[in-house]
């Protein structure tokens, strides 16, 4: 059994890890800033799957409390095994639309969070000489994803930071890995700009920002059982659904063509705006 934590535990893609952990048997501490939310799913997994969950409020903004937070389990339990530092926010629109708020947001919790998460992690798992941090980033972070350049920004930032610590932490006996989903159904697509000024593509009452994403979206579920299966392999990249896997590979053979292919996107959003 292993002893884990994971952020932004309250809904969406890290409740679904949680829940593959625990019905693994482990231990996991579900955290969010969603107290309240984060306490509903561990009381929900303790009832139903054979592993141990606890809740805590945790803000992965506050590098102190992060930090404070990680070595208290891992003293707790004597070792801290695995880190999904999952917590992230939605933001978008057109980069004439967005605000500084927009950017300092961004970075402050899907990057700075992320690293907050992994400098702690990573020092005790030096120590103990073993551990698997998962960093959840995006396929955004692996192709051009316009209208929300702030959200592909910091995504293409935890991609380059996963790879980059993965090659000094093998020394150390610490395993990193980085997930990239495409489109997940989860709530944070009904939380874009969530507390920001709006731009176009803000979730509003009575819309549903589902409607504009193409195809069909992958389930939490799934993907959770994708990243338990990258993990057990020890992937450097976790890439679902097979779509995100075929448009990364695009990126790969013709980043010109991938940029092309965006553009349509921004091209056909604008027609729609301006109608």
């Amino acid at each position: 059994m292993s002893i884990a934590i994971v952020t932004g535990g309250a809904s969406g893609i890290g409740r679904a890890i949680a829940a593959e952990l625990s019905s693994r048997g482990d231990t996991v501490y579900v955290t969010d800033r969603n107290a309240e939310g984060a306490a509903e799913v561990a009381d929900t997994l303790n009832a139903k799957l054979p592993g141990k969950a606890f809740a805590a409020a945790l803000d992965v903004t506050d590098n102190e409390a992060v930090a404070a937070f990680y070595n208290q389990v891992a003293t707790d339990h004597g070792s801290l095994d695995l880190v999904f530092n999952n917590a992230g926010i939605a933001i978008g629109g057109l980069a004439e639309e967005l605000t500084m708020d927009h950017w300092n947001r961004a970075i402050d919790i899907n990057l700075k969070g992320v690293i907050h998460g992994v400098d702690a992690a990573y020092r005790i798992m030096i120590k103990q000489g073993s551990g698997h941090i998962v960093n959840t980033a995006s396929l955004a972070g692996l192709v051009p994803m316009p209208m929300g350049i702030p959200y592909t920004a910091t995504k293409h930032a935890v991609v380059g930071l996963s790879l980059g610590l993965r090659a000094e932490a093998a020394g150390n006996g610490v395993k990193v890995s980085v997930v990239c989903p495409g489109f997940v159904d989860t709530p944070l697509l009904a939380t874009v700009n969530d507390g920001l000024p709006d731009t176009a593509l803000s979730s509003k009452p009575g819309t549903d920002v589902k409607d504009t994403v193409p195809g069909r979206l992958y389930t939490a579920e799934k993907l959770a059982r994708d990243i338990m299966k990258g993990v057990k392999r020890n992937d450097a990249l976790i890439v679902a659904p097979a779509s995100g896997r075929a448009a990364w590979r695009g990126m790969r053979i013709n980043p010109a063509g991938a940029v092309r292919i965006a553009k349509i996107a921004v091209d056909q959003f604008r027609k729609q705006s301006a109608k």
